[in-house]
């Protein structure tokens, strides 16, 4: 886990710090496209399928991800505010980070909306660590290291073409402000979750192992940005956060529980956090010594169960 921070420490000159350093030209005029939501779904869509960085970086310079699915949420939904009460004070609201990356502007929690999108695994990715039983594969260690460095790059764009186009964006996960801290209720938590934000942009639900489960399935990564454009939301087709898990909804499956290697995930008291960075680091030890990548790649819990691909639960 540890590398992952670091990294993201790394590429913290994003968006919002270089508007901090004055490095863009003054916000042109708001110019509210027609249809926000459509605008902003391409936007994202056309990077991912022609950007030279969404790949692995293998021989076959292989895609990390295939197309993407995107959601929104208002900034005035009050399920952000439940999360703050749930994970703890440290746990930002849309409007709380907006204020903190743009202290001089003067927003409302209804003049913001957040972005959120999923970046499926391509088939060839998943059907690699679908094979294996305790060391992840070569091509899903590449694609956690260098298909989250696009990622990372994705945000900063959606979110440097929204400021520039007079919609000042932010991206949470890369604010100097984002740190780790203790949950009282659920432990190790963050200022900002991504996963968090594709629920309450109906982009999926939660399963046993607390991966998303959405409609491309549980082989994903997820990104968000948060912006003052009136969006609207993404209506959630669930009332639940555990929907489309079949442990939950007919207390059948578990099979994230017997493909964890670490031992991580049960039946009984589903994820254990510390089991799984204990995991993720051994995994990174073993992408280092083996492949020489600096990255960890775990991922069990996402492959070979019968929510890699799609939600399982029938309607």
């Amino acid at each position: 886990m540890k590398l992952e921070l670091n990294r993201r420490q790394f590429l913290k000159i994003s968006a919002q710090g270089a508007a901090a350093a004055g490095l863009f030209p003054a916000f042109a005029a708001e110019t509210a496209p027609e249809d926000p939501a459509n605008w902003i779904t391409s936007l994202i869509a056309d990077y991912v399928a022609k950007s030279t960085s969404n790949s692995i970086r293998n021989a076959e310079n292989e895609k990390a991800w295939a197309e993407p699915l995107v959601g929104f949420s208002r900034g005035d939904d009050s399920i952000f505010q439940d999360y703050k009460e749930h994970v703890g004070p440290f746990h930002w609201t849309p409007l709380e980070v907006f204020n903190l990356t743009f202290p001089d502007m003067k927003a409302k929690p209804e003049e913001l909306s957040v972005i959120s999108w999923i970046l499926p695994h391509t088939e060839s990715i998943k059907a690699d660590l679908r094979k294996q039983t305790t060391t992840p594969s070569e091509k899903w260690i590449r694609a956690r290291l260098y298909g989250e460095d696009f990622n990372e790059e994705l945000r900063k764009y959606v979110a440097d073409t929204l400021t520039q186009s007079g919609h000042p964006a932010l991206v949470p996960i890369l604010s100097k402000s984002f740190r780790m801290g203790n949950s009282e209720k659920y432990g190790m938590a963050s200022s900002w979750s991504e996963r968090h934000a594709a629920y309450a942009a109906g982009l999926g639900t939660f399963g046993l192992c607390d991966g998303l489960i959405t409609p491309k399935g549980k082989a994903i990564r997820c990104g968000s940005v948060v912006a003052r454009i009136q969006v609207p939301a993404t209506p959630r087709p669930y009332n639940d956060h555990h929907a489309y898990c079949l442990h939950f909804s007919s207390g059948t499956c578990g099979m994230c529980a017997i493909r964890c290697p670490g031992g991580a995930v049960s039946k009984e008291s589903g994820h254990n956090k510390q089991a799984c960075a204990k995991q993720c680091n051994a995994t990174a030890q073993y992408a280092d010594r083996q492949l020489g990548l600096k990255s960890y790649g775990c991922g069990f819990c996402q492959t070979g169960v019968p929510c890699e691909s799609g939600i399982p639960v029938k309607a």
